[in-house]
């Protein structure tokens, strides 16, 4: 049942119903009523957030000035990416602009993920990679948002080998 609502992940493209289902299993459903905190900026950064549905928008509180809104959000993006940069902190907040269905995963369940399936880990993090230096906040390109993402995975695990091979 999951596995049909996160096909629609560009993260989990190509990957089969069953690793999709099985990735599903590890992230956690919230629903959250419109205009609504998600976290703040410098909250600690611990998850990850994909949106199913409604409208999330990224602002920044400069110290000196009143917040920006940096990004809108909308269903099929990921945000909360200081959870998986190695990030202590939010950068920015997440408010819900309308009612919002989403799902989180902690930063640090990834690495676990990506120890009892090598494989499909290995793939989401090359595609978490993509998809990050792809987001217009980000300047670095997917490598190295790929080595940032992986810094602390265990260096002689299978999935950072498979990471690594399927670099070249």
């Amino acid at each position: 049942m999951l596995a049909a609502e996160f096909r629609k992940f560009s993260i989990f493209e190509g990957l089969s119903p069953s690793k999709i289902e099985w990735l599903a299993s590890q992230f956690e459903l919230r629903v959250i009523p419109a205009n609504r905190t998600i976290f703040k900026q410098g909250d600690p950064a611990t998850h990850l957030y994909l949106l199913s549905s409604g409208k999330v928008i990224i602002r920044y509180k400069p110290y000196d000035g009143p917040p920006l809104t940096v990004a809108t959000i909308q269903p099929g993006e990921v945000f909360g990416w200081s959870a998986v940069l190695g990030r202590h902190m939010y950068t920015s907040a997440a408010v819900t602009l309308e009612e919002s269905r989403l799902y989180r995963i902690e930063g640090s369940r990834l690495q676990t993920v990506c120890d009892e399936c090598p494989d499909t880990g290995a793939v989401l993090y090359r595609r978490l990679a993509k998809v990050a230096s792809e987001h217009k906040k980000h300047q670095h390109t997917e490598g190295e948002l790929l080595r940032v993402l992986t810094s602390n995975l265990d260096k002689n695990g299978e999935c950072y080998r498979r990471i690594e091979n399927g670099r070249r």
